[in-house]
């Protein structure tokens, strides 16, 4: 006998029975038929991408299903399914599912490459054109990014509420706009409650200007309302677009059991109230500029996250706590109230700064603040301290170092001298984040080459060579004379390498030798170079970067070269990097430049004074400069910003011989807005002065033990009036 309790359960459940069996998977092998069915989708319907590339599309995914039945569009075999061309994905709608795609080999013709609404809404009420409760998991986005470095987009904007990002693939965005935003801007989207997790963030090359965040959580406008977001067990990896790698810029958000590994910059709180800071892991392995946590305004727990190996400075140092601007406006600095800094553990952190960015402006120190129980171990027992203003506002309590941290900090650590601690358990893996079936970085030598190839003397040997590649080669150069008749146009990485300086020489009768496209790099090693049959033409340069702008970083290498004879014209430069492009290095030894009438090194094209600039990291050692009019190099980065950490310049053994005069109105080298210099050990006969002008941030700049011939042998300016620097200059000697 059936009870009755037992037959309303059943009946129950085959209630459902038809609404189960209506869910149906639609595959599509064209954007004509995605648009056919995608207007009549039900819950549980599934849209399947059939495997190929899909080429200049926009999809619109736009459908409301239920928490027991989402609608979903996915690649019928995940990864297969690739969205390249211009094209992009917008979302609006409840309980959606996003699920396999690929984007890459384009770039998106909107603001973002996928949106979580189709549209801004028209009033508060209307939720139609929002996604929320909606997914996205398990799709990569790889260099989907504007051939313009400097034209601003995102790659995922999300609004609405509750939506979950995880366990997807983001790496090597490179031009401008922050890789993924949480948008705030209407009431649709406050409170969300996003959840953004299991995520990998590979690598964000260094963009050269602001805007190359990683993740944004928030904006300046609307940073007071609450987000509630969290982001936790993300991988970040190599994200060094600019000194905030995760902007927060909202309140009350979760930030929990996140990875930075080797990444330039730091977990900024630059906005917004009431966040928590926990458990987070920044691997530095003593990396340049690789930070930690930077602390601004009121409520915010920062506490047992994990920091080892970080070695930035001043606003991307390992822990920074800021200066406020007093009654701040909310785009400005708020002063750090009632911050709670315990239980986190500092391994070899080279710097942990208070009262940073005190000036005239930024006077407020924090306020009602903490800083307990924490482990600070340097190996080298220095103290990592910086206090560049009053900390009276923060107590000091239970905290352990392996140092002494100084009177000023009063008596809130206790120095063992054999303080220890084991590295912990990383929060979440590399493996653990992300897809699968996709690859993740693997640091490779830009200029590794499998292939050799040897090169005979004679007209457009280099080039016919070089086009017979398939791929990053060296090309050996004999003894004896190469002239090329065409500009050797390069997209991939190349060494050309001689037989030694004055036995194999190189001529160009085009405006360049070398012309750099995106995936190029160049080494030129042991050779001589000369601009005799060269074109009686301006802007000639023996190396130069696209006119038209580059996203790719490129490295460029000279060692052991001869450059003679660039004056066929008044304007004839060895290397001429453009607007809009970008070198994260450019290395000069062992080389001799001479009867140059432009400049070694021509870096100044960004003249729009926003904070871009050229290259990142500048180094000439052990080389000769004589006669050359423009000098040995000219370095420009305009603008008041502070998102970046460069230019970085380095001159070392270095003899600079009437280049310019010294009694020419010009300078051998120009540092104009560099944030780190260093002349030293080198000799300057009968040239014009070294001229450093500060425009930004905390230039450090040092000129130390060089010999002159001439008065004065450097100038320097402040373009911002009080701006705070640091300039050195030690032992250097004057001689007749």
């Amino acid at each position: 006998m059936t009870n009755k309790n037992s037959t309303f359960s059943i009946m129950f459940l085959l209630s459902f029975v038809p609404a189960l069996c209506a869910a149906k998977d639609y595959p599509v092998a064209n954007f004509s038929e995605y648009q056919q069915v995608v207007s009549e989708l039900e819950p549980g319907d599934r849209v399947l991408l059939n495997d190929g590339v899909w080429r200049d599309v926009e999809f619109v995914f736009s459908a409301q299903g239920t928490a027991a039945q989402p609608i979903t569009l996915a690649a019928a075999n995940p990864g297969k399914a690739i969205i390249s061309g211009r094209s992009n994905l917008k979302l609006a709608g409840e309980h959606l599912v996003v699920r396999g795609l690929v984007f890459k080999d384009g770039y998106t013709p909107s603001d973002a490459v996928i949106s979580f609404r189709t549209a801004k809404p028209t009033d508060d009420s209307d939720y139609s054109t929002i996604a929320v409760n909606t997914r996205l998991t398990e799709v990569v986005i790889d260099d989907f990014s504007n051939p313009d470095r400097y034209e601003t987009d995102y790659w995922v904007s999300v609004y609405g509420k509750n939506n979950r990002i995880d366990h997807n693939h983001f790496s090597f965005k490179r031009n401008k706009g922050v890789t993924m935003a949480v948008r705030l801007d209407t009431v649709h989207s406050r409170e969300n409650k996003h959840v953004i997790e299991y995520n990998y963030f590979g690598p964000r090359p260094v963009l050269g200007s602001n805007g190359g965040e990683t993740l944004r959580v928030g904006t300046s406008h609307y940073s007071l309302s609450d987000s509630l977001t969290t982001v936790a067990h993300n991988y970040f990896e190599h994200c060094d677009g600019e000194v905030e790698i995760l902007s927060n810029k909202s309140s009350k958000n979760v930030i929990k059991n996140n990875v930075f590994f080797e990444s330039r910059g730091t977990l900024t709180l630059r906005h917004g109230n009431g966040n928590l800071v926990e458990g987070n892991a920044f691997i530095g392995n003593g990396v340049d500029h690789t930070g930690g946590i930077r602390v601004i305004n009121a409520d915010q727990i920062i506490r047992n996250n994990y920091l080892s190996g970080l070695a930035g400075s001043r606003f991307g140092g390992g822990l920074v706590v800021m200066n406020g601007v007093p009654n701040s406006s909310i785009n400005r600095y708020h002063q750090v109230d009632n911050a709670l800094i315990e239980n986190n553990t500092l391994v070899n952190v080279d710097r942990i700064i208070f009262g940073a960015g005190s000036d005239e402006e930024r006077s407020a120190i924090a306020s009602n603040s903490r800083f307990i129980n924490n482990t600070i171990i340097h190996d080298s027992k220095d103290s990592p301290f910086e206090l560049h203003d009053s900390v009276e506002g923060v107590e000091f309590s239970g905290n352990k170092t392996n140092f002494a941290p100084g009177e000023q900090l009063g008596k809130g650590f206790d120095n063992v001298d054999s303080l220890t601690v084991a590295a912990p358990k990383l929060p979440v893996t590399k493996a653990q984040v992300g897809v699968s079936w996709y690859p993740k970085y693997e640091k490779s030598a830009l200029f590794e080459t499998a292939k050799s190839v040897v090169v005979k003397p004679g007209e457009d040997t280099i080039l016919n060579a070089y086009k017979a590649l398939d791929g990053a080669a060296e090309l050996v150069l004999g003894e004896g004379d190469y002239h090329s008749s065409k500009t050797i146009i390069l997209n991939k990485p190349l060494i050309i390498r001689g037989a030694g300086q004055g036995k194999t020489r190189l001529t160009f009768a085009r405006k360049s030798l070398i012309d750099l496209r995106n995936g190029s790099a160049i080494r030129l090693q042991n050779l001589s170079i000369s601009g005799v049959r060269a074109p009686d033409d301006k802007a000639n340069a023996v190396i130069r970067s696209d006119s038209k702008p580059m996203t790719k970083n490129f490295e460029l290498e000279l060692l052991g070269v001869e450059v003679t004879d660039l004056n066929i014209n008044k304007d004839f430069d060895v290397i001429k990097l453009r607007q809009s492009t970008f070198a994260d290095n450019v290395i000069v030894t062992d080389s001799n430049f001479s009867n140059i009438t432009g400049t070694v090194l021509k870096l100044d094209s960004e003249r729009d004074d926003y904070g871009m600039y050229n290259a990142e990291y500048i180094t000439v050692k052990d080389s000769n400069v004589s006669n050359v009019n423009g000098g040995l190099m000219t370095v420009y980065r305009g603008g008041t910003d502070e998102s970046t950490f460069g230019p970085h310049v380095s001159v070392d053994n270095v003899t600079v011989t009437n280049s310019p005069a010294a009694d020419a109105n010009a300078h051998s080298i120009l540092l104009h807005g560099v944030q780190r210099a260093l002349v030293s050990n080198s000799h300057f006969d009968n040239s014009a002065p070294i001229l450093v002008q500060h425009t930004v941030g905390g230039p450090v700049v040092r000129i130390s033990d060089n010999t002159y011939s001439h008065k004065p042998l450097y100038q320097v300016q402040s373009v911002v009036p009080g701006m705070e620097s640091t300039f050195a200059s030690e032992n250097n000697k004057f001689s007749e």
